[in-house]
């Protein structure tokens, strides 16, 4: 089939999983066109031909916290600019490649394009388990406003797709139909990966401006190897236990595998690696981001690590208590997300094809 594949560009989770799907549709000998922004074009492009560079949202930061103000300022006047880009974009596209279906990893433009051409269109994301699942009080005690708020912007960002694939690894009650949940998508470094424990304490951190971590990490004595707080290094500085590492994919990947824990926000790529690798992790959330605190609070639900709304000594020596109770939890937990997807996305894509 010829297969228009949207990606959105803000954080690197969505180009890693479709990064994983896409191998897996040009396997089995379909045509893909991608469409992608920001950092998820540069990811895409170093492996794919056809990857269409498009405008997306991103994201200010300042200490742990979304600038709201800054953000939306931001995206405004950049998303005003670049629509004509956007448009033209589509004509060239057109004019030599005519989609049968789309898929779209959170990807409005893709959208808009199935729904003006009446093409078929699967989502394949982890956020639209904020708007197609019910969830338990517990999960949005005191967050319920914001949580309303994220859910709202979630359903209209893809409304009425022909089916959702929902990335998770907690299982909330579906409420609504046309919707699958399937294990956590994993890029084939990660399933190549043998976890080993270490002594290490891995922290990634991609808000730079958070300085208010290091003297918490040293307050631990453990080794921190620690990434995204000092973009611009070449090379290790290290400065007493703590580690600083510039990012290689590679060495991120080992550093996580052979790790005691991991320290992180409410990245769900992050946060599912983890879970597969048998790796407690404290989740720290990027306040303002209601779908990180809530991946948090069900990681914290199902015994995998622990959530917190900011990080201090108490909240760190807390959560290394309780690692051996995490690790428990987490000998027993066992997935093959590829799979189940690619053989779920095989049934959608064969019913498209037949018109259903």
């Amino acid at each position: 089939m010829k297969i228009l594949y949207g990606v959105v560009g803000e954080g690197m989770g969505h180009a890693i999983r479709s990064r994983v799907v896409l191998e897996h549709l040009f396997a089995q000998g379909h045509e893909v066109e991608i469409m992608a922004s920001s950092r998820a074009a540069d990811f895409l492009a170093k492996r794919f031909p056809e990857v269409h560079r498009i405008h997306g949202l991103h994201i200010i930061y300042d200490e742990n916290r979304v600038k709201k103000g800054s953000t939306l300022l931001t995206n405004v006047l950049s998303g005003t600019a670049a629509i004509p880009g956007q448009i033209r974009s589509y004509y060239e596209l057109l004019e030599d490649f005519a989609p049968e279906v789309v898929i779209s990893d959170f990807e409005s433009w893709v959208y808009f394009y199935a729904k003006m051409h009446r093409l078929p269109i699967i989502s394949i994301d982890n956020m639209q388990v904020l708007n197609r699942c019910t969830h338990p009080p517990e999960i949005l005690a005191g967050i319920r406003t914001e949580f309303e708020l994220t859910r709202a912007f979630v359903k209209s960002k893809l409304p009425f797709c022909d089916h959702y694939l929902i990335a998770t690894f907690f299982y909330p009650a579906l409420r609504k139909e046309h919707t699958t949940l399937v294990p956590p998508v994993l890029r084939s470094e990660i399933l190549a990966k043998t976890p080993r424990k270490g002594e290490h304490l891995v922290v990634y951190q991609t808000a730079t401006s958070h300085d208010e971590l290091a003297p918490v990490l040293a307050s631990t004595g453990l080794e921190c190897r620690i990434y995204g707080m000092r973009r611009d290094i070449k090379e290790d500085v290290v400065e007493g236990n703590l580690r600083y590492r510039p990012f290689d994919e590679a060495t991120f990947i080992d550093d996580i595998a052979s790790s005691r824990a991991v320290i992180s926000g409410g990245s769900f790529t992050v946060m599912s690696e983890c879970v597969y690798l048998h790796k407690p992790l404290l989740s720290v959330p990027v306040q303002g981001q209601i779908e990180q605190v809530i991946n948090g609070r069900y990681l914290e639900r199902e015994g995998y690590g622990r959530a917190a709304d900011h990080i201090d000594e108490p909240t760190v020596r807390a959560f290394l208590n309780a690692l051996p109770s995490c690790e428990e939890r987490l000998a027993s937990y066992q997935q093959d997300g590829n799979r189940v997807l690619e053989g779920t996305l095989t049934r959608e894509l064969d019913r498209a094809a037949a018109g259903v």
